[in-house]
């Protein structure tokens, strides 16, 4: 098993270019399974993650090839398999992402329930509600998730009781092939919808109210889609993730090859703590605080202030002057990280889903334990300011969603090492 090893209080300067976005590419590669050509995905980040997607569809029968390190070519028009087993499911929780395709296309499916980050309950409930909507009969059965539809999915209304990215996106797969109309209503908004929509409408599937919290999908009346390449839109929360990089450290750094209009909740929460931002079409410049203030954060659906940057905005927060406040509102136990940054010397108060950091403060190198995807680039952005040297372990979290994260940081002068565990 790997470790970081990372030497703290080194300057940095320079660029980083962001990757393609795991959480757009993970639904469109389960989406391949509606298209009876083949498709090439570019811009695919090399996460694990994305090779366990990838190892899925390969063992339902999908012909994959990869083009390049960030291409991969799929043909799924020979499909031969329809159980998503618990070896490959167990993996991660965006698995579940297969099963209103492959419900969608062959009418039955067996899909394992799945694994992933350990946050919340995370259910599926509302996956499972979406595809009864649309005529499914459901049956949990040994840990597998039955579906069958014999005569087809039919159009209908689908309203999730609270807002679900992968639900929506199962819901918006499923829809494609369904008989007539359907409207998600309390869809999710994230950018990552918007660009499965897209990918969905290049094989003739209509959508109306992209970008929106109410779909309207006119299913293609086909045995499958026939979809067009497509490349992956950049990794908001890596540049954010970045971005912190910049600030924690109060470092010069130029985030390239991204979409502004994405960050908007983490650059207005960066230029409130006071940091000046150079936005240009696809960059940002993050130049040194004079002073940085403690803040308040709730966390919220997009285009609110993410969950997924909670954790990074907490270590940055042990350097801001004052007192921060942070409130979790999307899942419960995801402050796992919090005690780990206080092995740091971080100042953390915590009471239910709010958490109370003390600013100004020294943090000293230590041995620390990722918990999860971004608590474990929470404690490297707290290492890189800590004196002395610091060991993160299990970063196998990390390499889930972020590519070659020690050498985009080492490019900007930084020193980590990435070790085997003795």
């Amino acid at each position: 098993m790997d470790f970081l090893e990372i030497v703290g209080q080194v300057p940095l300067k320079g660029g980083v270019e962001i990757s393609g976005a795991k959480n757009s590419a993970l639904p469109i590669l389960a989406a391949t399974l509606l298209s009876q050509q083949e498709v090439k995905i570019k811009s695919l980040p090399q996460v694990v993650d994305i090779k366990a997607m990838a190892l899925l569809l390969q063992n339902l029968g999908a012909s994959l090839e990869w083009l390049n390190p960030h291409t991969l070519q799929i043909s799924a028009k020979s499909l031969h398999h329809t159980e998503a087993t618990y070896d490959l499911v167990r993996k991660m929780r965006a698995s579940i992402l297969v099963l209103g395709p492959l419900l969608a296309r062959f009418k039955e499916c067996l899909v394992s329930l799945p694994g992933g980050c350990a946050i919340g309950a995370r259910p599926v409930d509302l996956h499972l509600k979406a595809m009864q909507q649309l005529g499914a009969e459901i049956k949990i059965e040994q840990g597998y998730i039955h579906a069958k539809a014999p005569k087809g999915l039919k159009g209908n209304d689908i309203l999730f009781d609270k807002i679900s990215v992968t639900g929506t996106e199962n819901a918006l797969m499923a829809a494609s092939l369904a008989k007539g109309i359907t409207r998600i209503i309390n869809a999710a908004k994230e950018p990552e919808i918007a660009q499965l929509c897209a990918f969905l409408q290049s094989g003739g599937v209509e959508i109306e109210g992209v970008g929106s919290s109410e779909l309207k999908i006119r299913g293609v009346e086909n045995d499958a889609l026939n979809l067009k390449d497509i490349q992956i839109i950049p990794d908001r929360i890596e540049a954010g993730t970045y971005l912190c990089v910049g600030a924690i450290t109060n470092s010069q750094l130029k985030i390239n090859r991204i979409i502004p209009n994405h960050l908007q909740a983490i650059t207005d929460k960066l230029i409130e703590i006071g940091f000046s931002l150079d936005i240009q079409e696809n960059s940002i410049e993050i130049y040194p605080a004079k002073q940085r203030q403690a803040f308040e954060i709730t966390t919220k659906e997009y285009p609110g202030f993410p969950t997924d940057m909670q954790a990074q905005f907490m270590a940055l927060a042990t350097q801001c002057l004052g007192t921060s406040v942070i409130e979790e509102t999307l899942f419960e136990n995801r402050f796992m990280h919090a005690s780990e940054l206080q092995r740091l010397g971080a100042s953390i108060s915590l009471k239910t889903n709010v958490a109370t950091i003390s600013g100004s403060t020294e943090l000293t190198g230590s041995d620390v334990m990722a918990t999860d995807l971004r608590a474990s680039s929470a404690l490297i952005l707290a290492a890189l300011v800590a004196k002395g040297v610091s060991r993160v372990h299990r970063i196998y979290h990390l390499d889930r969603g972020y590519e070659r994260l020690e050498d985009k940081i080492n490019a900007l002068g930084a020193k980590v090492a990435r070790l085997k565990e003795k």
